[in-house]
């Protein structure tokens, strides 16, 4: 018996939720169950978002990473929240100098970029997604990076965050 995430949703969100994304316009149910589909295909968790009906067109899969990713760090505001506690690095002390080089390879040395999100489709055919982008160690304790330091995800475009997601889906 399919669990109530591997179910085709078939009801449509009436309007688009805060913090979303469109990704697509025009877009049908049959594009939505073939991400979703291809996620679960590939190894991702597709599950219901919690107090959502099974039927409802809204799944979030999670357990896509990449490696190499210091290209998506913020710069600026990972670079602020040095000025408040700032940890003697040389790869921070290089940030705070203005060369984000030797933190962005140590990023793609140690951590990876942890992409969940959540894919729905809207009353108005519009395929949407919430992004939740994170860096986390590959290895927790192997970076000399402090472990409070907030590393910050820069502000993807529509384009970015559309090919991240047909990646986690594999279909890219």
């Amino acid at each position: 018996m399919p669990s109530p995430a591997s179910e085709r949703p078939t009801r449509p969100l009436p309007h688009r939720p805060a913090g979303h994304v469109e990704l697509a316009r025009y877009s049908s149910l049959g594009r939505l169950w073939a991400l979703l589909g291809g996620a679960a295909r590939a190894g991702r968790q597709v599950t219901l978002v919690r107090g959502d009906n099974p039927d409802l067109c809204r799944r979030r899969v999670s357990g896509y990473v990449l490696s190499g990713a210091g290209v998506f760090l913020d710069v600026p505001r990972t670079a602020r929240h040095l000025e408040d506690a700032f940890a003697p690095h040389p790869a921070l002390v290089a940030l705070l100098a203005g060369d984000p080089d030797p933190l962005r390879a140590e990023l793609n040395a140690h951590f990876e970029l942890r992409v969940d999100f959540t894919l729905a489709l809207t009353a108005a055919r519009d395929l949407i997604c919430r992004p939740e982008l994170r860096f986390v160690p590959i290895v927790p304790g192997l970076s000399a990076l402090p472990g409070d330091l907030p590393l910050e995800v820069r502000r993807l475009g529509r384009d970015e965050l559309h090919l991240l997601v047909q990646r986690a889906c594999g279909l890219a």
